[in-house]
């Protein structure tokens, strides 16, 4: 197939076309040391969606000791059963914070000059795959956390049972894990919506904002080629075809949907404006084009994670195909 990456000579409505090889990319020896850090973080995702899928939560537990307030029994189940869920809950949050630093050193890689967001694709598909994987990992988090409302039902007991001090006589050890600085960190976190993603939007305007002699434009032109590469790969039956897996239709869905997020927070008109980089129309119809099971979740993130949707400057017909 020759380069990984193909840059299309059909330059329709101005927008980049290119495919992209997320399935096979390798790492040449120029990317290979930060390849090797950003692997060593990704390589925890699958264990941390594997524990969030398997989080039940102590509802009853917790229930239970409300509604009697004087056994202390129950208090004691509740809290035991509370307190291993809440490590659980740490471990999550502190790969937030992993993830924020490979998701800063791939920028970095990605953006520096002289080379422009194409150059870097063609030259780092590996790095520009791991940027992906973030995002992919990022929105099926994100996704399974709003299908749990058990994570702040178990945190917010957690919390008040700490902060009034009833359980005077139990094993307090776990506040050497999650000590009340942690606890208040934890709490912002799992208080969002949709934590991950907004890890990845803050991490993202600090990069631009820490890194004052790089042009805005680098970063956000970085973030629209990736949503045109996954446009056009989700279009484009030529390349859809050589997916060898269903699973990597849904990747592009999510990295998409990932990578118009990012860039509607760091870019300071948005993602949504008539003269975005970003083809939204032609994003939200490959999304509509899917099975509707596929993508809710995908159109949600775009209507309730956004910054600008809502803005005057969003034209009409783009707000009526997200309504």
């Amino acid at each position: 197939m020759g380069n990984l990456l193909k840059v299309l000579t059909r330059e329709i409505e101005n927008y980049p076309h290119f495919f992209l090889d997320f399935e096979n990319a390798q790492p040449t020896d120029a990317e290979r040391e930060v390849w090797n850090q950003v692997n060593a973080i990704l390589q925890e995702s699958e264990s941390i969606l594997s524990g969030l899928q398997a989080y039940k939560g102590a509802g009853q537990e917790i229930r239970q000791a409300i509604q009697n307030p004087s056994d202390q029994m129950l208090q004691e189940q509740a809290w035991n059963s509370v307190c291993p869920l809440v490590v659980r809950l740490k471990e999550f949050y502190g790969f937030s914070l992993k993830l924020e630093k490979a998701l800063q050193s791939l920028l970095e890689s990605l953006t520096c000059p002289p080379f422009t967001p194409t150059q870097h694709l063609e030259k780092e598909q590996a790095l520009a795959k791991q940027f992906a994987e973030i995002l992919h990992f990022t929105l099926r988090f994100d996704e399974l956390k709003m299908r749990n409302p058990a994570i702040q039902n178990d945190f917010s007991y957690y919390r008040r049972t700490i902060s009034r001090n009833r359980i005077n006589n139990m094993n307090m050890d776990i506040e050497n894990e999650v000590n009340n600085e942690m606890a208040n960190r934890m709490s912002l976190f799992y208080a969002e919506a949709t934590p991950m993603l907004k890890t990845l939007s803050d991490a993202t305007t600090n990069f631009v904002s820490e890194n004052k002699t790089l042009p805005l434009e680098n970063t956000t032109d970085c973030l629209s080629t990736m949503a045109s590469v996954c446009k056009v790969m989700l279009e484009t039956p030529e390349y859809t075809s050589r997916f060898s897996s269903e699973d990597t239709l849904l990747f592009c869905m999510r990295v998409m949907v990932g990578v118009i997020i990012l860039y509607d927070h760091v870019h300071p008109d948005g993602a949504f404006i008539k003269t975005s980089k970003i083809d939204m129309k032609g994003c939200i119809k490959v999304l509509k084009d899917q099975p509707a099971d596929n993508v809710e979740g995908l159109l949600n993130a775009l209507r309730f994670t956004t910054k600008h949707l809502n803005y005057e400057s969003t034209p009409k017909n783009i707000r009526a195909m997200l309504q």
